[in-house]
């Protein structure tokens, strides 16, 4: 079956690889704290606030390591999700669109409750999280479909 958008099937360990990294650099800041990864960064956008000033348009030092477990995790969770199984047909394809249609209906409901029932900052950490969230659900959700389906496959030879 010809797949448009997927990824071959060689990519996904390193988007496992890339994924697990951005998690560990992730939970390494939401547990233990900063890594003080410090880099010159030109920022777009610039922050004019009370306490930090960082300019728009001008090279500053901004710590990196947040950035660097994003898009290690995007990266890798779109490599992860977006390759091609082994054995890629329609009803592996019937499987992705249904755990991704799964992944958006739960992820929108987590939101929807976290905009009536969360305030302030931890509305922004929730908003953060949320992000990533759509994707780990999909990638989750898509190979425990997979792999609950060949088990049943074994059962019924």
């Amino acid at each position: 079956m010809k797949t448009k958008y997927l990824l071959n099937n060689k990519y996904k360990p390193l988007g496992w690889f890339l994924l697990t990294i951005g998690l560990l650099i992730g939970s390494y800041i939401l547990f233990i704290g900063d890594l003080n990864w410090t880099m010159r960064v030109f920022p777009l956008l610039g922050e004019e606030g009370f306490i930090s000033k960082t300019p728009s348009l001008e090279w500053s030092d901004n710590e990196i390591e947040d950035e660097l477990a994003s898009l290690l995790f995007i990266a890798g969770g779109l490599i992860v999700a977006f390759s091609k199984t082994a054995d890629e047909d329609e009803f592996i394809s019937k499987i992705r669109l249904e755990s991704l249609m799964w992944a958006t209906w739960v992820n929108y409901i987590i939101l929807f409750f976290a905009v009536l029932f969360v305030f302030d900052m931890p509305f922004f950490n929730v908003m953060i999280y949320n992000m990533f969230t759509v994707l780990l659900l999909f990638i989750l959700k898509f190979h425990y479909e997979v792999a609950k389906s060949k088990r049943t496959l074994v059962y019924e030879e």
